[in-house]
C-alpha cells in the first residue's frame, strides 16, 4: 500500500446528523483530522468528536454553511438532500473542496429517470427493463407488456426510501397502480415504471474521484421494521457484514460485475454532464437468475451500511477523503479488517408508523465499550435539561464486530440491551437462521 503524507492539522468540515455521520465523523477523527459539524438536529457524538465545534441550521443555508466551514482543508457531506440541489457547487465555488457529487451528478439520486436513461444510453450493464411517464399516457400498455405482477412504480425524484410500491406488497390491483400513479402526477411529479426483480439485494459502496473507484466490503440491510422481513419499510432496521467482504450467496465474479457497472457509470455520467463524480457512490444491487442487476444508486454512504464499513477501515479516511478531492485514488489501496459486522438500529416504538417521541434514553457507554460495541446517534433530541430523547425516526445504531458473524450478532445484541428507552429493534438481524433463508432464496431462483 502506498502511504501518502497526511497532515496532521487536517481541519474538516462534516454536514449532516445522522448516525451515518456519526460514523463518518469517528473515522475522519480517528485518523488524524480536527473536525468541524454543521448539522441540522443536534447529535451528542458528533458533537463530542468535534469538540463542540459545530452549527445547528438548515443543510440548504449553503451561504451559512460555506461561512462557518471557511477554514477547513475540505468538508464531507453525508446525507443526499443538499448534494442533490448543489451544496457541492457552493463550497467549491467559496474554496472549499468537497467530498461529495456536484448537483450534475448527484442527479444519479435525485433523479430516478436520468439514472436508468443514463444506463440505457451508455448501455451500462445491469440495467432492466422500464419507462418514464410525465402523464397516465401509456402506463395501461407498459402494464401489459411487463406483466401486472412485475409492476414497481417510483416517483422521480428523493422519497426518503418511502415513494417506491411494488405490485404485490404495496399496490394489489391495476386500480391500485392508477391511483397511485395519479396521485405522483398531481403532485406535479414524474414516475418511472420498471420491472421487479426477484433474487438478494446487496450494497456496494465505493470512492470515487472522478476517475477510479475504490470498493469496500458488501453489506446487506434490512429495511422491514419487524423480524421476519415483516411489516412496513424503514430506513433500514440493521444491517451485516462478512468476514471476508461478500456473501454466501455473492460470488467474487458477482462483485466484479457491480463493481464494474459502478466504473461503467462514473464514466459515462462525466460524459453525458460533462462533471466528474467525486465523492461516496452507493450501489444497490440484486442478485438474480439473470445476473447482477441495478436497483439503485446513492450518492453518498449508506445509513445503516456506513456503520459496517467505516470502523473496520484500515486505510486512513482522511487520506481517502484528500485523494478523491485531489483526483488521485489510483495511489490508495482501501483496505478492510477480515472481521464480520452487524449493525442494529435500536428505534422509537411504534417506528415507522406511530413513533414515540420525547422519550428518554440512557447509554451505558462504559458497559458498550468492555463489551466491544459502538454505537452511534442518529435521529435524536435534547430536552429542556439537556438529557437526550428519542424523536420521530431510528435512535441509534449499535455495532458489533467479530470473527465470525455469530460473534459480531453476539456482540450487537448484548449491546442493544445496554441503551434504556422505550425503544425497540430487530434481534434477528445477523442471525444464521436469516442468513440461511437468503441462501436459500438464491438457491431457489
Amino acid at each position: 500500500m502506498i502511504v501518502r503524507e497526511v497532515k496532521t492539522m487536517t481541519k474538516a468540515l462534516l454536514i449532516g446528523n445522522g448516525a451515518r455521520e456519526h460514523a463518518i465523523a469517528e473515522a475522519l477523527v480517528r485518523d488524524g483530522a480536527s473536525l468541524k459539524a454543521f448539522m441540522n438536529k443536534y447529535n451528542p457524538g458528533i458533537v463530542s468528536l468535534c469538540k463542540g465545534d459545530y452549527r445547528i441550521g438548515k443543510l440548504d443555508d449553503f451561504k451559512h454553511v460555506s461561512s462557518f466551514g471557511k477554514d477547513c482543508d475540505f468538508a464531507v457531506v453525508g446525507p443526499e438532500a443538499p448534494l442533490v440541489v448543489g451544496i457541492a457547487n457552493a463550497l467549491e465555488s467559496s474554496g472549499i473542496p468537497v467530498v461529495g457529487p456536484k448537483i450534475e451528478t448527484a442527479q444519479l439520486e435525485g433523479s430516478k429517470v436520468f439514472a436508468r436513461s443514463l444506463l440505457d444510453k451508455y448501455k451500462v450493464p445491469g440495467n432492466i427493463e422500464f419507462k418514464t411517464f410525465e402523464d397516465m399516457d401509456g402506463i395501461d400498455e407498459f402494464m401489459d407488456v411487463l406483466g401486472l405482477d412485475r409492476v414497481v412504480v417510483k416517483p422521480d425524484g428523493l422519497t426518503g426510501g418511502k415513494g417506491v410500491k411494488v405490485f404485490g406488497e404495496h399496490l394489489h390491483s391495476k386500480k391500485d397502480v392508477i391511483d397511485y400513479c395519479q396521485d405522483i402526477f398531481a403532485g406535479n411529479g414524474r414516475l418511472i415504471i420498471e420491472e421487479k426483480l426477484d433474487g438478494e439485494e446487496f450494497t456496494l459502496q465505493t470512492f470515487v474521484d472522478g476517475k477510479d473507484i475504490l470498493g469496500s466490503p458488501i453489506v446487506q440491510d434490512h429495511k422491514r421494521a419487524y423480524e421476519g422481513d415483516e411489516g412496513p419499510n424503514t430506513g433500514g432496521m440493521g444491517s451485516y457484514s462478512m468476514d471476508d467482504h461478500l456473501m454466501p450467496f455473492i460470488s467474487k465474479d458477482d462483485l466484479k460485475d457491480a463493481l464494474n457497472t459502478m466504473h461503467e457509470v462514473v464514466i459515462s455520467v462525466e460524459k453525458e454532464t460533462g462533471t466528474p463524480y467525486k465523492g461516496f457512490l452507493y450501489g444497490q444491487f440484486m442478485k438474480t437468475r439473470d445476473g447482477i442487476k441495478l436497483v439503485e444508486f446513492n450518492v453518498r454512504f449508506g445509513d445503516p451500511e456506513a456503520m459496517n464499513v467505516l470502523p473496520i477501515l484500515e486505510t486512513s479516511f482522511v487520506e481517502i477523503c484528500q485523494g478523491i478531492v485531489e483526483g488521485n485514488l489510483r495511489d490508495v489501496r482501501a483496505s478492510f479488517r477480515k472481521v464480520a459486522t452487524v449493525v442494529k438500529y435500536l428505534a422509537p416504538r411504534g417506528y415507522p408508523v406511530n413513533p414515540v417521541a420525547g422519550e428518554p434514553i440512557e447509554v451505558d457507554v462504559g458497559g458498550l465499550s468492555s463489551l466491544g460495541a459502538r454505537f452511534y446517534y442518529a435521529s435524536v433530541d435534547r430536552d429542556e435539561q439537556g438529557d437526550i430523547i428519542t424523536s420521530t425516526s431510528r435512535t441509534m445504531g449499535i455495532l458489533g464486530t467479530g470473527e465470525t458473524l455469530a460473534d459480531a450478532e453476539r456482540i450487537a445484541e448484548k449491546g442493544t440491551s445496554m441503551v434504556k428507552g422505550k425503544l425497540f429493534h430487530r434481534k434477528d438481524i445477523g442471525t444464521a437462521t436469516l442468513l440461511q433463508k437468503r441462501v436459500d432464496h438464491v438457491q431457489s431462483l
